[in-house]
């Protein structure tokens, strides 16, 4: 066992701290990989706060970690030391059932193994996240990074990054199609971005005014403000495909009348509840669907690494030392981050 440093909660009431811990020596199949930078995502926020119930202490949060490699297993063929290497959302599956052999490894139908507030496969030990200096994972669930990026801005899109891409893959959205991207946030500036790479006409739905100049930065071609209804009427029955990217639960209604015959909305953001219910006669009147999507497998989210490379597209950072890591979470409740905080880990030095 190796001698490991982070940054883990003790309960859901404190502050992160220091915390030292033991991982695995890398196997015949396993990549040890130097955690140079790691995304805030809000999910950290929730576990670590345990606002969905189920978190386990200690926590070393951390589920978008870009590094280097500093060691591989005698069977590892894709990676090799002092290689850039990604690690996300995942760590494990049980890599037999229908969903993990035709590589969608985060429906694994046995539960796939998350990569902090878990615990590994056959056993008690927790899995511990990238708040921390060091991580072994099973090659199969490592990415390799281009090294043409940015590797501190490439932190986010191994959660955000392939949250967007994959339903934008899966839905097979590309050019002559009108696209809308609903709120913008971590999700959303990626999704704008990846949207307008696969050649859509995208336009960035929002409520906020305020946003329509960081959109068009962004690359939106449009912006249509929700509270306005004249604008939202306007806009009915317009759009191929809907993306949202809303944290929380919100009214479906509106946004569903955007859609054309035929098309879907397609959920990635929200995990609580969505009152009002849909509207059957929105689906009715126009033979809508409704749909959701989690983050992409492996094979999908090296795709999406290597399309982000191809058309020079990271997330929009602020970087910050992991000394600052609780001023971030409270900045991170009042949404104030545009779009995605990342950790240093060389502060962890310090």
């Amino acid at each position: 066992m190796m001698k490991v440093r982070g940054y883990a909660a003790r309960d859901a009431h404190s502050p992160l701290t220091p915390f030292d811990f033991e991982r695995r020596e890398p196997g015949p199949d396993d990549v040890r990989i130097e955690i140079l930078y790691t995304g805030i995502c809000h999910t950290d926020l929730h576990q670590v706060r345990n606002h969905w119930g189920g978190s386990m202490y200690p926590m070393v949060p951390g589920h978008e970690i870009v590094g280097r490699v500093v060691e591989v297993g005698k069977n590892v063929k894709k990676l090799k030391a002092n290689d850039a290497a990604g690690v996300g959302c995942m760590v494990d599956s049980c890599r037999t059932c229908s969903s993990c052999v035709q590589d969608l490894e985060q429906y694994c139908e046995k539960g796939v193994t998350l990569t902090y507030n878990a615990k590994e496969r056959n056993s008690e030990q927790l899995t511990f996240g990238g708040y921390s200096e060091q991580i072994v994972v099973s090659q199969r669930f490592v990415v390799k990074v281009p090294e043409s990026l940015d590797l501190k801005a490439v932190a986010p899109l191994l959660c955000a990054g392939i949250t967007t891409y994959s339903p934008l893959r899966h839905w097979k959205v590309g050019k002559g199609q009108k696209v809308g991207v609903i709120g913008l946030g971590g999700l959303g500036h990626l999704g704008v971005k990846l949207a307008k790479a696969l050649g859509a006409d995208v336009t960035m739905i929002t409520t906020s005014p305020e946003k329509a100049k960081d959109a068009r930065r962004l690359g939106a071609d449009d912006v249509l403000l929700s509270p306005d209804p004249d604008a939202m009427t306007r806009a009915n029955s317009s759009f191929d495909f809907l993306l949202d990217t809303v944290p929380v639960g919100h009214d479906l209604n509106p946004y569903l009348r955007l859609l054309k015959r035929d098309r879907t909305l397609v959920l990635v953001g929200a995990l609580t509840a969505l009152e009002p219910a849909p509207f059957g006669a929105t689906f009715v009147g126009g033979r809508k669907s409704l749909a959701g999507s989690g983050i992409g497998g492996m094979a999908e989210t090296q795709e999406m690494i290597d399309f982000c490379a191809e058309h020079q597209i990271v997330s929009d950072v602020e970087i910050v030392p992991i000394q600052s890591v609780n001023e971030a979470f409270t900045r991170l409740e009042k949404n104030d981050v545009r779009y995605r905080f990342v950790i240093d880990m060389a502060s962890l030095q310090h």
